[in-house]
């Protein structure tokens, strides 16, 4: 057999693999949470407009929340504003606030619908505003310890937590073929703008689309066992035991805990991937073994 041949059975084998999860998503909604290592590195880029470029060409519907701490971060330290973090939550005084609507809502936002385009799809920029799309509230942080007589409560300025999502203006770009992609700024009750954690809106928007799947891209291979191993699978109940355990702790507890919430919400699976591994997206959908931990109900 000719090394032509062979690569092209192989290719042949791929999509014969892919075909039923196309089947079975076609016409559903999957809503990923875009950032770390495959919003930076060009390659990885690359792969991630086409993947996202072919799953709306195979029938599925996806939406794009996107972060953009390190781009926010790169621009403060340019103007001479230093960076504060809180509980790894940035402050966010007025001014900061300026400059994260004008990264997060201009320049990171921009740069992704461009790059979907560039790669054949069709997709609009949009943040919490448009459309009256997310509805905020201000997030006071609450800090318990042994040494306070009562709780701190810290005020981190234009930081918010989505109060409502009102999906109507994303329902009418997925019924017109396009790829909504969303920069997580609201608008609360007292008309100033709140940066929200990109995971959570991923969530939530997840919830309110009633989408098949959330998808959250990280910078680790997923969720690892007490040994290192990675967890391929598991429901609610498991969770919540490997919280108690400790095993998940730290930074991937906040993003477990969005994932859990998306799936009590009524989305059918939730999956944390690594986007550091190239067309990640498209080797969790469809392939049998995919490449990261997927919790659902069950």
């Amino acid at each position: 057999m000719s090394l032509a041949e062979d690569r092209a059975r192989n290719i042949a084998r791929v999509l014969i693999e892919a075909l039923p999860y196309i089947r079975r998503f076609s016409g559903k909604t999957i809503v990923i949470k875009y950032g770390g290592n495959a919003m930076v590195e060009q390659r990885l880029k690359e792969g991630f407009a086409r993947d996202i470029v072919m799953m709306k060409l195979v029938g599925l519907n996806p939406v794009v929340v996107h972060g953009g701490g390190p781009q926010i971060g790169a621009l403060l330290e340019r103007l001479g504003k230093a960076s504060e973090f809180v509980d790894g939550m940035r402050v966010t005084d007025s001014e900061t606030m300026d400059v994260v609507e004008m990264v997060l809502g201009g320049l990171v936002n921009k740069e992704i619908v461009n790059l979907l385009n560039r790669h054949g799809g069709a997709a609009v920029g949009l943040t919490g505003k448009d459309g009256d799309l997310i509805r905020a509230r201000k997030l006071m942080l609450r800090r318990d310890a042994p040494e306070l007589a009562a709780s701190e409560i810290i005020d981190l300025g234009h930081v918010g937590e989505v109060e409502s999502i009102d999906a109507g203006v994303v329902h009418m770009l997925l019924g017109g073929s396009f790829i909504p992609v969303i920069a997580p700024i609201g608008v609360g009750g007292d008309g100033f703008s709140y940066n929200i954690n990109a995971d959570l809106v991923a969530g939530k928007v997840a919830e309110v689309l009633r989408a098949e799947k959330l998808v959250l891209l990280t910078n680790t291979a997923g969720l690892l066992d007490a040994d290192g191993e990675l967890i391929r699978e598991l429901d609610l109940a498991r969770v919540d035991e490997l919280i108690g355990e400790g095993t998940i702790a730290g930074g991937m507890l906040p993003k477990i805990r969005c994932a859990v919430e998306a799936v009590r919400g009524g989305v059918r699976a939730a999956h944390i991937l690594d986007g550091r591994v190239e067309h990640a997206v498209l080797l969790d959908l469809f392939t049998d073994e995919g490449v990261g931990t997927m919790i659902s109900s069950r």
